[in-house]
């Protein structure tokens, strides 16, 4: 679609100028007459809407979505006309992928498409499950509503997933620290001893084995540190590749599910993300079939959707809910009871809604006894780390205090 600039006067006879998104000129003008703006000129900047300047974010945060859905039902229940609404908020993001996003949303809506079919043209920032919400929402005329549980939905996501950051900050950031600490010691201070031993060791004499093999890594680090930095690499983009493969990511992504601790925080995490996404949409009047579909594609791990999957083709085949459930093997037996229970009594949403606040606090636990058991695990390693290095060091001047001593 178009981007046009126009000039004009409102009915104050002030000068008005500005750029809209539009099909054509003339439904541009229309628009424009309708708002009670005389156009003056009006011009075709480009063919395509909102080109993002290269090196500009091209990228819409959770964050952002969540400010964005709360503000947008609080002016929605205020009775504020749509239109106006995106109007007020696309201009008021800093973000400029989003506001150009938003305006577009906006003149779309004016040209007479409903919201969920304007957002659907943008999925990178409208996912799946925001179109099919917004447009149950506005379907049952109950658009305010919805867009309040897409606030809390994004919200509780949001910290799902600050929930995961927070667990691997910590044991990511020592363990860079312990990198970069020997590194330093490696490359600057063991070449230093080195030159010490040297000038203290008489001919033929040699150094303590774990001394050898300490100043033998060090030599390779600081003259061959291009080919550390190349293997580093390599691995990396390897990774990458294999993960990016279909098998690849069900052997990494089922990997991950079995790692101890962290395995059993990721478990949770998908519970919880499963069954608040599943309520937010059964309650906005989704049909189930879909909402599985939607709830599978945002899973985040293959393994999960695959699982959930299976759970949308075994009710397709007239099963109830928790046959395929328990099949899968990948929900605790007690997810399964509650849902059934939830299926019989036809409060399904409610007693999704119960499980994701269980399993949330659940991920709060685990997230707290794993920082709590690795803090001690860390101290060890670096204190294991370093002090092999130091000991190694040390080894030949004890050699060399204990001959001065035979001497005397």
């Amino acid at each position: 679609m178009p981007v046009y600039a126009f000039k004009g006067r409102n009915r104050s006879n002030e000068v008005v100028v500005g750029e809209r998104f539009a099909p054509d000129r003339q439904t541009l003008e229309n628009l424009l007459r309708r708002e009670q703006i005389v156009v003056n000129s009006i011009k075709e900047k480009g063919k395509e809407v909102a080109i993002p300047k290269l090196g500009r974010r091209q990228k819409v945060t959770a964050k952002e979505l969540a400010i964005f859905t709360r503000q947008f039902s609080v002016m929605i229940d205020a009775g504020l006309p749509l239109v106006q609404c995106l109007d007020i908020l696309g201009n008021q993001q800093t973000n400029n992928f989003f506001k150009q996003t938003l305006l577009q949303v906006r003149t779309d809506v004016e040209s007479g498409m409903t919201l969920a079919e304007s957002m659907s043209r943008h999925p990178k920032v409208f996912e799946a499950l925001y179109v099919n919400m917004v447009a149950a929402g506005e379907t049952g005329g109950i658009l305010d509503l919805i867009l309040q549980r897409l606030a809390v939905y994004i919200e509780k996501i949001v910290k799902l997933k600050s929930d995961i950051v927070s667990a691997s900050i910590y044991p990511l950031a020592v363990i860079g620290l312990a990198v970069v600490v020997v590194a330093i010691i490696m490359v600057v201070v063991i070449p230093a001893f080195k030159n010490i031993f040297e000038g203290l060791l008489g001919p033929g004499e040699a150094l303590p084995l774990p001394t050898e093999i300490v100043i033998t890594i060090s030599d390779f680090m600081a003259g061959y540190w291009w080919i550390i930095l190349i293997m580093i690499g390599g691995a990396t983009y390897a990774f990458r590749s294999y993960y990016e493969t279909t098998n690849g990511r069900r052997v990494v992504d089922g990997a991950l599910l079995k790692a101890p601790v962290f395995g059993d925080i990721l478990r949770k995490v998908a519970v919880a993300r499963f069954s608040r996404t599943l309520a937010t949409l059964l309650s906005s009047g989704v049909p189930i079939l879909e909402s599985l579909d939607i709830t599978a594609r945002t899973a985040g791990n293959v393994i999960i959707q695959e699982g959930i999957m299976k759970i949308r083709a075994g009710i397709e085949q007239g099963q109830t809910i928790v046959e395929p459930l328990k099949a899968s093997n990948i929900f605790p037996p007690m997810v399964a009871q509650m849902i059934g229970v939830g299926e019989q009594t036809g409060a399904l949403d409610t007693m999704l809604s119960k499980i994701a606040d269980f399993y949330e606090q659940e991920v709060d636990a685990a997230v707290a006894n794993m920082l709590t058991l690795l803090e001690p695990i860390m101290i060890v390693f670096l204190g294991v780390t370093i002090g092999s290095i130091v000991i190694s060091m040390y080894l030949p001047l004890f050699v060399l205090i204990g001959r001065l001593a035979g001497k005397h």
